[in-house]
């Protein structure tokens, strides 16, 4: 894999309203267009002000528009309500779908996380329609995603699986004052009505002692058909990150492989297939300073030798790792970063996009791409 290209999608003014981009995603419409969406704020860490920009690019990233609002804050039951992350999904032709975060706003004092609790802001998830590549957008719709009625922060876009239906991804977190054990878990559900019901789900990791955080799970759909999915892993009782484990599906999610240790280090993307039947995954590696690196499968993710690992960015020469000996303290941790969650789109002509945010400083940091080539 080699890079061909490198550009800029959005950096906000130092100290303005957007300084903190991230929370991003990213898909290619068949007619060429690249479309992200982003979350900007004042500050990384501040819960509020924070709302969801969509932009996107006509001619390969060369240029960008201006970053539109399309939905304003929404309120749920009553209860005031902002957007912190918006992942879209191609479906073909010019008919785009995002899926929204969505946060309790009524206390902007309260902190995202409860350092006390282990507790999160109360989080649902929407859709939202677009039939124009991303131009306009219909109202975002509240999701059903009961017997889930925790907070449930999305962990990516939908998911087109070969069966036809959609796949919602999210993982579960505590209400906000919930003294009990936190028992975390990564989660897809599925609709096969493009998103009006979602009746059945799959957890597809979940540590019934509460010890191993498989976090951030980052499924892809793979060239033939399979779901291989990949997991930023976190030993609570130790606080320490493992390697990057995996887990497999061959009947769109509905059961689960063994999970395995990758080997790898660090935080990952996304996998994407390749047209020779490779996989490529980029991920951070954050042992030293927070480096986007990319390795290559060539067994369907059993394996990622390092003789193919490659630099993507290297920018931050400082680490951002702190003494952790809790929860808490990997919470704090993971508040300061300023580089990281790059993610993944297949090209109609094979090559890979890579869309991750960076920034000198955790309260300045921009949306960024890269695009390589098998």
């Amino acid at each position: 894999m080699g890079i061909v290209d490198r550009g800029l999608v959005f950096l906000g003014e130092e100290g303005g309203e957007c300084a903190s981009a991230c929370f991003h995603g990213a898909c290619a419409l068949s007619g060429g267009r690249w479309l992200v969406g982003f979350r900007a704020s004042p500050k990384k860490s501040d819960a509020f002000p924070q709302r969801v920009l969509v932009t996107w690019s006509d001619d390969e990233g060369k240029t960008w528009s201006r970053p539109a609002e399309p939905w304003a804050g929404q309120a749920v039951s009553g209860v005031p309500g902002a957007w912190r992350a918006g992942q879209p999904t191609a479906l073909g032709g010019r008919r785009v779908a995002m899926v929204l975060y969505w946060v309790d706003a009524s206390d902007s004092r309260r902190p995202f996380f409860n350092e006390q609790t282990e507790g999160l802001l109360d989080s649902r998830i929407f859709l939202a329609l677009s039939e124009d590549a991303g131009q306009t957008w219909d109202a975002p719709r509240l999701l059903d995603t009961s017997p889930f009625t925790m907070p449930t922060p999305i962990t990516g876009p939908i998911l087109r699986l070969p069966s036809g239906e959609w796949a919602l991804q999210f993982e579960t977190n505590k209400p906000y004052f919930d003294t009990s054990v936190w028992h975390h878990q990564s989660v897809l559900m599925y609709s096969a009505d493009e998103g009006r019901t979602w009746p059945e789900f799959a957890v597809v990791a979940a540590d019934p002692e509460a010890r191993t955080f498989y976090w951030d799970q980052r499924p892809g759909v793979l060239a033939d058909g399979s779901i291989l999915d990949l997991f930023w892993t976190f030993d609570r009782r130790t606080a320490v990150y493992w390697n990057i484990h995996a887990r497999s599906s061959t009947d769109n999610g509905r059961t689960w492989s063994g999970l395995w240790d990758t080997g790898v280090p660090g935080q990952p993307a996304p996998p994407v297939s390749l047209a020779d039947g490779r996989i490529v995954m980029p991920y951070v590696d954050r042992q030293r300073t927070p480096v986007i690196k990319l390795r290559v499968s060539p067994d369907g993710g059993r394996t990622w030798p390092e003789s193919t690992e490659s630099v993507l960015d290297d920018r931050l020469r400082r680490s951002q790792e702190g003494g952790k000996s809790s929860m808490q303290d990997a919470w704090t941790e993971m508040a300061a970063f300023s580089v990281g969650l790059p993610t993944t789109v297949r090209l109609p002509d094979g090559d890979v996009l890579i869309v991750y945010y960076a920034g000198p400083k955790t309260d300045h940091t921009g949306i960024y791409w890269v695009r390589l080539r098998p």
